[in-house]
């Protein structure tokens, strides 16, 4: 372990970091950093305590403390960690998991609008799960699989469409999204081919849900999710380096080409273990990242704040989608309402920069 100024990535000269190192694996706390995410580690702890608070059956603080230390049963208990806790415990791993993807592939592809969702990998997790669903209502690691397999084979169709003498992040973006609008338009025919029930059910869940969450389905994808981020740690050094260029971070000894597939392939898997439980929820992956980069005032991408950014953005829109209107919402149509605005916003700014 070593306490230093770091000299190597773009726009950290001068900003005091820890950097934790163990043979291949480092992590670096810059300062600022480690206060941002403190700050949302607060603010996510208050939206937590709120949304187990609040319900048709409403408790205090001091009993939702109390039932979650195992001072209450019966009935508090029961509302507190059976019902409402495995639904945000959902929403923090599951959001936290795709401001990590998001942040991967803008760093990857050099672009604030490289989204899962955007490139059309969200949609391809969704084939597999839909597929699943349709043809043998498989179980939720039948789902996690087909929604692996279908992420997988949507990213190696948009890499070599896009590929030519190297894979550049426009072209990836232009490609993706016109594989996701084809892998839409084949989700609604498999939808309409559906029985009835079958329909329904996969229209609601592909809108983004997180009604019915289950402790299995929050552990098993937990379990995938703390996997899979292992390597994206191990990653995150090359990633910055590459964000200087390939040129810059090849003469440092980075294999270009295997980091590339390498952040892809964790960035999809992340992507579809959530797909497999909630269904798509759009924007979170776009959006966590660039509001960690502000909040940080960091240039590149980093991902500890985009994961604690990315939790309290779909806890939030959650507690939003349960309580904003008289029928309960899909969360993906809250973060729909807030990414559109985003992603406005967005276009619009980096236009006025260009002019």
């Amino acid at each position: 372990m070593r306490t230093g100024v770091a000299s190597g990535d773009r726009g950290d000269i001068g900003r005091r970091v820890l950097v934790l190192r163990r043979r291949w694996f480092a992590v670096r706390l810059d300062g600022r950093s480690v206060v941002v995410c403190a700050v949302l580690a607060a603010a996510i702890a208050g939206m937590a305590v709120l949304a187990l608070m609040t319900g048709s059956y409403s408790l205090g603080p001091g009993q939702v403390v109390s039932a979650l230390t195992g001072g209450e049963t019966g009935l508090v208990h029961d509302i507190v960690v059976e019902w409402r806790l495995p639904r945000v415990a959902a929403a923090l791993v599951f959001g936290a998991a795709l401001g990590v993807s998001g942040a991967l592939f803008q760093s990857l592809l050099r672009n604030p609008l490289a989204d899962p969702g955007v490139i059309g990998f969200s949609q391809g997790s969704y084939t597999g799960a839909l597929m699943v669903i349709l043809m043998v209502n498989g179980t939720y690691w039948q789902l996690v699989g087909g929604a692996l397999v279908g992420g997988m084979a949507t990213a190696l169709a948009v890499y070599v469409l896009a590929y030519r003498r190297g894979v550049h992040g426009l072209r990836l973006i232009v490609v993706g999204i016109g594989v996701s609008a084809m892998l839409r338009s084949l989700n609604t025919w498999l939808i309409l081919k559906a029985e009835l029930e079958q329909a329904m059910a996969a229209a609601a869940w592909e809108a983004g849900s997180l009604n019915g969450v289950t402790w299995n389905q929050v552990i098993i994808g937990g379990a995938c999710i703390t996997v899979f981020l292992l390597p994206a740690g191990m990653l995150s050094r090359s990633m910055r380096q590459m964000e200087l260029g390939d040129d810059a971070a090849a003469s440092h000894g980075v294999r270009i080409s295997l980091v590339r597939v390498s952040l892809i392939v964790v960035g999809v898997a992340l992507t579809a273990t959530v797909t497999a439980a909630s269904g798509p929820i759009a924007f979170v992956s776009l959006v966590a990242p660039q509001i960690a980069r502000r909040l940080a005032r960091t240039a590149g991408i980093t991902l500890v704040p985009a994961a604690f950014v990315g939790a309290l953005l779909c806890l939030g829109a959650d507690y939003l989608a349960q309580h904003v209107a008289p029928t309960p919402l899909p969360v993906g149509i809250v973060t729909v309402v807030l990414g559109g605005g985003y992603l406005g916003w967005l276009l619009f700014s980096e236009a006025r920069r260009r002019l």
